[in-house]
């Protein structure tokens, strides 16, 4: 086989870190650690590769950047209740397996967090919708042209990219810089069990 493919996507994927809007990542990273501050919910979802990556920052805020703290993030996948998601989804509408979710348990002081490739997946944009009208703090991560979840969302961070593989992975790349810089922020030196902050071959 022939590695130019490898090559191209992995020179596209670099130069479309320049896309990456810091400074609305910097305000996203400023609401999660407030809302930890006030020992709120942070509420994530989306569908597909947007739905594995809510999983994985979940878990990267439930231990990574937890791991020596007293107080803990409360982070939290509502899309890893497959029953629920399954029982919404059949009995009222496949549209609707987030918002339903954020009514049993959202309140004020948390911040619900949609990422949706298009912008447009209409049960993230539902779920931001029911937020924004309970006065809950909401966030987007897109790609492509943004969609209805970058005008909805209080913040939003749209990566202008129309590949949905790399805007996937810019994505989680946005996460795993914030989670660096709230540890460091909370932790300092002891930046949680298993984090490396040293890149360089070794």
């Amino acid at each position: 086989m022939n590695h130019n493919a490898i090559s191209k996507y992995l020179n596209a994927s670099q130069a479309a870190v320049d896309y990456i809007p810091v400074d609305k990542v910097h305000q996203l990273a400023t609401a999660m650690l407030r809302t930890y501050e006030k020992k709120g919910n942070i509420f994530i979802m989306g569908n597909g590769g947007s739905g594995a990556t809510a999983s994985h920052v979940a878990g990267d805020f439930v231990k990574g950047a937890s791991f020596g703290l007293e107080k803990r993030f409360k982070c939290i996948c509502i899309n890893d209740n497959l029953p629920a998601l399954m029982a919404i989804a059949n009995d009222i509408s496949y549209e609707a397996i987030f918002e339903e979710q954020l009514k049993n348990f959202a309140s004020k002081d948390d911040l619900v967090i949609g990422l949706s490739g298009s912008g447009n997946s209409a049960n993230v944009v539902n779920a931001l919708v029911w937020a924004k009208s309970q006065k809950i703090l909401t966030a987007a991560l897109t790609g492509y042209k943004g969609g209805k979840c970058a005008e909805i969302a209080d913040i939003s961070v749209h990566i202008p990219i129309s590949d949905m593989e790399i805007v996937e992975d810019l994505h989680l790349m946005v996460f795993h810089s914030i989670k660096r810089m709230i540890t460091l922020e909370l932790l300092g030196d002891n930046p949680g069990m298993g984090a490396v902050y040293d890149a360089r071959i070794r």
